[in-house]
């Protein structure tokens, strides 16, 4: 028997992609094979494909930085999953195909009732704006913040969580837009028209107290600009290059040492070395998402073997929310 997979052969946009056939073999001892049901696609899905990012993958290679899925075997020393659970993983790669192999310390369970596309949202895009918003800044409520980029999967995520946590929320995104940010209270900025310092230190005098920046850096020193004493500058994107990360560690650490008390926070691959928090915190969005607190905003959804144009469509721009890929049998 045999399944399919989505691979990067080389370097290059949507086009490079290629489908493969591989053998469904059984689970190794440690393993469970999982039926993916559904996987998001994430910008660092196409920067991987690209190539930019300080440590790109090698060719060829799955993308795919997250699935939800079904138990389909389970080798002899599995015990804590049996067939047909629903389940989690945080992978980086391979949610691109029809069937993945993990160890069971990789997986979560996910809640019966939810929907798996609602679900896949969640293992990425909204634990990290949790995340960042809970653990690194320590949002209060009433608290001002600034989301850099907030009308795509991690935008309305912090859209949601920021209303959730009733905090004041300013928004940079095109005009076209600006109608997801007005629908979550967020204050609208046209990155093309306005600067937003300009509109900040206007509306807001005294300062911010978190800046919310998922562009690599290249907003930092803006951002900064706009924080009261005290106040916490939030980085979780991709520098895309050894260079430009280089540069955002020293301009960390030259901008923690000023006696204003600002401080720069970045939140990456390595927060990931300890998963007890993700674990923590995926059973706080799963819970809300059961209660109806939070509902991912899914732009669209595609058949997984149609994921190079899901990623055309993600590279597009026009994007609002989530683009998600499912088993065809959930479309």
């Amino acid at each position: 028997m045999k399944y399919r997979s989505l691979i990067v052969p080389r370097r290059g946009g949507p086009e490079v992609f290629e489908i493969i056939e591989n053998d469904l073999r059984p689970p190794s001892h440690e393993e469970a094979r999982i039926k993916i049901l559904a996987a998001p696609v994430s910008l660092p899905d196409v920067q991987a494909r690209y190539g930019h990012t300080p440590f790109p993958p090698k060719t060829p290679f799955v993308p795919g930085y997250a699935i939800i899925g079904t138990v389909d075997a389970v080798g002899k020393h599995v015990d804590e999953f049996v067939l047909g659970d629903r389940v989690a993983a945080l992978v980086a790669y391979g949610g691109y195909s029809e069937y993945i192999f993990l160890r069971q310390k990789r997986l979560i369970r996910v809640p019966p009732g939810i929907d798996p596309a609602d679900a896949a949202t969640l293992m990425l895009n909204y634990v990290l704006a949790y995340q960042t918003m809970h653990r690194s800044a320590k949002v209060k409520t009433g608290d001002k913040i600034l989301i850099i980029g907030a009308s795509g999967g991690i935008g309305t995520a912090y859209l949601q969580l920021g209303k959730l946590a009733n905090l004041t929320m300013y928004g940079i995104a095109s005009k076209i837009k600006h109608g997801i940010l007005t629908e979550y209270g967020a204050t609208p900025i046209d990155y093309r028209t306005q600067n937003f310092v300009d509109v900040i230190h206007k509306l807001e005098p005294s300062g911010l107290h978190v800046v919310f920046d998922g562009m690599g850096g290249d907003y930092i020193e803006q951002g900064v600009s706009v924080l009261q004493n005290g106040g916490i500058f939030v980085e979780y994107g991709n520098p895309l290059t050894f260079s430009r990360m280089t540069r955002l560690f020293l301009q960390m650490i030259r901008i923690n040492l000023q006696p204003n008390g600002i401080r720069v926070k970045l939140y990456g691959n390595s927060s990931r070395l300890n998963m007890e928090p993700f674990r923590e915190d995926w059973a706080t969005l799963f819970k809300w998402l059961a209660e109806g607190k939070i509902k991912p905003i899914i732009h669209k959804k595609f058949p997984i073997l149609e994921a190079a144009q899901a990623n055309m469509l993600l590279e597009s721009g026009g994007v609002i929310g989530n683009v998600v890929l499912l088993t065809p049998e959930l479309l």
